[in-house]
């Protein structure tokens, strides 16, 4: 429905004199998704999160939040926006409370509602015991939590997150991770983040930006269907090749194991059973295993024009 749509990108261009950064990107994104936004550097992904945000202006194309142009009411659209950028717009000489509270006020959050949004956005990020401390003496990884609090302390139906765990540690990561899924029950998240594991535990949607263009923009769940699964598989006696119908690729891992891939639409796991059976090869160890979204990333952004367009 339309009112399920959170953020609406259309055409997004943006050009530095005759170089052009982004070119022609839409997105689109409903109530609950997270999108994943990933590219390598200098691909144009930090263009486009400014511009989505309204930091820069396009030189053609149009957003819009929560239904309203970021262009035409860019204060109403904003509203509606909650932006964590990549080095967090703390202030050190402050602490988190009159620091949060200032950050409400610019969101336009009433006076009267104003202590329980830093009280919600506090408990939300992890940071009540931080209420009093200065933010300069706090480590990268709480004042990071500070900048997430910033972001959703207004409640906005739209949230852009850039990095939002570097400098955290592996717990704070789990629980900064776990915050994101709880955020996209009500609200619309775009993810940027150079940790591909993180990508595919979080989000629901995952665009690749390559060259300023988007080469891959599909849901995590079929993230993994533009090619077949491998098999990994063990012979106690294993033979010197396997030759069975179906078999795309065959790699010796060593010590009996192989990496089997498929033909498209083909499970082999059944044949390799029973072959092994029939030829006493003494099988150990048969698993599938997925491409992974890094092997996904590096082909497509390494890969040239006519291998962009085939996966995308």
């Amino acid at each position: 429905m339309e009112h399920d749509i959170l953020i609406e990108a259309r055409g997004l261009t943006r050009r530095y004199g005759p170089n052009v950064a982004v070119q022609g990107i839409d997105l689109t994104l409903r109530r609950g998704e997270i999108l994943g936004l990933l590219g390598p550097n200098g691909a144009g992904k930090s263009t486009t999160m400014k511009m989505l945000t309204g930091n820069l202006a396009p030189s053609s194309g149009s957003v819009k939040i929560n239904g309203i142009d970021i262009a035409a009411e860019p204060k109403k659209a904003k509203q509606s926006l909650g932006y964590l950028p990549e080095l967090p717009p703390v202030h050190p000489e402050v602490t988190v409370d009159e620091y949060l509270d200032f950050a409400a006020s610019l969101h336009g959050v009433p006076k009267a509602t104003r202590k329980a949004a830093v009280a919600k956005a506090k408990q939300s990020c992890g940071l009540n015991e931080m209420s009093q401390r200065l933010i300069g003496n706090l480590s990268k990884g709480f004042q990071q939590r500070v900048g997430l609090a910033q972001a959703i302390v207004h409640q906005p139906p739209v949230i852009i997150l850039d990095e939002p765990t570097v400098g955290l540690d592996p717990i704070q990561i789990r629980e900064i991770r776990s915050l994101i899924a709880a955020l996209a029950q009500n609200h619309s998240v775009i993810l940027s983040s150079h940790i591909l594991p993180e990508i595919q535990a979080v989000c629901s949607r995952v665009m690749i930006v390559h060259q300023g263009r988007v080469v891959f923009h599909d849901s995590m769940q079929n993230v993994t269907a533009h090619t077949a699964s491998r098999i990994i598989v063990q012979f106690h006696r294993p033979p010197v090749t396997l030759g069975l119908p179906g078999i795309a690729a065959v790699q010796a891992l060593g010590e009996g194991r192989f990496m089997v891939t498929p033909e498209a639409g083909t499970d082999l796991r059944e044949a390799l059973v029973r072959v092994s059976v029939q030829h006493d090869w003494g099988l150990i160890e048969l698993k599938t295993e997925g491409r992974t979204l890094e092997e996904i990333f590096v082909s497509l952004t390494s890969g040239d024009a006519s291998q962009l367009k085939e996966a995308a």
